[in-house]
């Protein structure tokens, strides 16, 4: 199977355009705009890595190595397309217009990071593995019956393909032929579960042939050969195409999320090696370089714009108030059920005692 699904690449790790049939296509203006947008999302996840670690938002899901594939995807979009993330995917939804104030906020547990911008048709980030991929391939289906030519993204990862939604949502789209793409990006691990003990099939775009929808397996750490091929099935949804799966393959350098040590299930001298061959920022560096579109100057007044943006995206969300804690049980249904509150009764007697 990986060699009816090879991994296909645009840019490889030296910076050399490899499909002369995409020369034409990458232009000084498209790198640079991409340039910015992985410098951008970079800086932002290690800015909230250093947050957490002050204690200054909660828990945190790094995503940092695989900037290529959230860039990429979302930049492929139209302003009218819907975006279904995971809580990974904040550098998708960035790239896509969510301002880093609200994303700040919903790592600061505010119901304000849940809301999108204004027009924005950006759902709230899924923590339940898969629960998104049905959901996406109903709004598909909607657009589709509307008689749009909107279509719909969903990002997952290699973990989601163990579960049910993963399967139904395929199986949905496939039988109504519904305008999304389902974006895998396979980091290799479910937390600590490699993929060779999650599935026996050596790719996960081969399990598009159980749905008879298109499947492409690709350089995930290749901004191009994400944004062209997730370019070219959301077109071909627009126009009665129907759904595709797409496997971008890549690696996150860090933690599963900032609870994590992922010391103790791999090897990180492997992260340390694809810092320096197969880094997706470092990758596009080399392009300009090859090209002649590098300038030093350029790129230090894009890490100072991008840094004066995050600090002061930062010092806003401070000064919001604490999250109301009795908001994620208040607003479950128009009236709580006896269950939920319980469960808000222990949970403020559990709070009254630690705090004396």
């Amino acid at each position: 199977m990986e060699r009816d699904f090879p991994i296909w690449q645009v840019l490889n790790e030296e910076g050399t355009v490899v499909q002369p049939e995409y020369r034409e296509r990458i232009t000084k203006e498209l790198t640079m705009v991409m340039y910015r947008h992985l410098i951008r999302t970079r800086t932002f996840d290690r800015k909230c890595v250093s947050l957490q670690r002050q204690g200054r938002i909660g828990t945190y899901v790094p995503y940092e190595g695989q900037e290529a594939c959230q860039v990429g995807s979302a930049l492929a979009l139209n302003d009218e397309d819907w975006m279904f993330p995971t809580y990974r995917d904040h550098g998708a939804m960035m790239t896509f217009g969510r301002s880093l104030v609200n994303t700040l906020l919903y790592w600061k547990g505010r119901t304000e990071g849940c809301v999108p911008p204004k027009g924005k048709k950006i759902v709230p980030p899924s923590v339940p593995i898969a629960t998104q991929l049905p959901h996406a391939a109903g709004a598909a289906c909607a657009e589709k019956w509307k008689g749009t030519k909107n279509a719909v993204i969903v990002y997952f990862g290699d973990g989601a393909t163990s579960e049910g939604d993963f399967h139904e949502g395929l199986n949905f789209a496939s039988v109504f032929n519904a305008p999304v793409v389902f974006f895998n990006q396979n980091n290799q691990y479910a937390i600590s579960v490699p993929i060779t003990r999650q599935m026996r099939s050596k790719t996960i775009a081969q399990k598009a042939l159980a749905y008879d929808i298109p499947g492409v397996r690709i350089d995930g750490n290749d901004v191009f050969a994400v944004y062209f091929q997730t370019a070219e099935a959301l077109e071909r949804a627009r126009h009665g195409g129907g759904p595709t799966l797409i496997e971008a393959v890549t690696w996150r350098y860090g933690a599963h999320t900032t609870s994590d040590d992922p010391s103790r299930y791999r090897d990180q001298e492997e992260s340390k090696k694809r810092r320096e061959t197969t880094d997706p920022i470092k990758r596009v560096e080399r392009l300009m370089q090859r090209e002649g579109w590098w300038n030093e100057q350029w790129a230090n007044q894009v890490q100072e714009e991008v840094n004066a943006e995050i600090e002061q995206a930062v010092a806003e969300m401070e000064r919001y108030p604490k999250a109301n804690a009795s908001d994620m049980f208040d607003y479950v249904f128009a009236e709580p059920t006896w269950t939920i509150a319980e469960q808000k009764e222990a949970y403020l007697h559990w709070k009254r005692v630690m705090e004396g």
